[in-house]
């Protein structure tokens, strides 16, 4: 079993949020939630609070970014990092994100790599975090983004 809170606080401290501008960086609130996806009666894909996770279980997390200040934020680019003991299952919202393999380098998603000449996906266990473009956040409005990982 994972200690679900003990994931939550580490992955907590280790987001990381660039601004484009200082001023924009006090004007952003963070709360990063992390949820078990089940399937409910209907099939469906739902979210519960989780305490813990077992191997195989999917967790999602979710950041929601809270523009606290009277004025609109433009072109934040905000990461979530994928926990050592977790893989990206592929499902991102926004879909927009990009991705990395080492904390550095973004690309769009599929990742690609050149293997014997030929393009091949880049494994989703290599991937190491997530970052969007939030190109426009109002004044006192909320921007959420979320990824899905699988317990290893």
């Amino acid at each position: 079993m994972t200690n679900f809170p003990k994931t939550l606080v580490i992955s907590a401290l280790s987001i990381a949020t660039f601004l484009t501008t200082a001023h924009a960086a006090d004007a952003l609130k963070m709360e990063l939630q992390a949820n078990k996806v089940v399937k409910n009666s209907q099939g469906k894909s739902i979210t519960t609070a989780a305490s813990n996770a077992k191997s195989g279980e999917i967790i999602q997390y979710r950041a929601t970014y809270t523009n606290t200040i009277n004025q609109p934020i433009s072109d934040v680019a905000v990461t979530l990092p994928i926990p050592g003991n977790m893989t990206f299952n592929g499902v991102a919202s926004p879909a927009t994100a990009q991705a990395t393999t080492d904390g550095k380098n973004y690309a769009d998603m599929p990742l690609m790599r050149k293997v014997d000449g030929k393009l091949v996906k880049v494994p989703l266990s290599e991937y190491k975090a997530l970052r969007w473009n939030i190109k426009w956040l109002p004044a006192n409005k909320s921007a959420d983004v979320s990824l899905n990982t699988v317990v290893n």
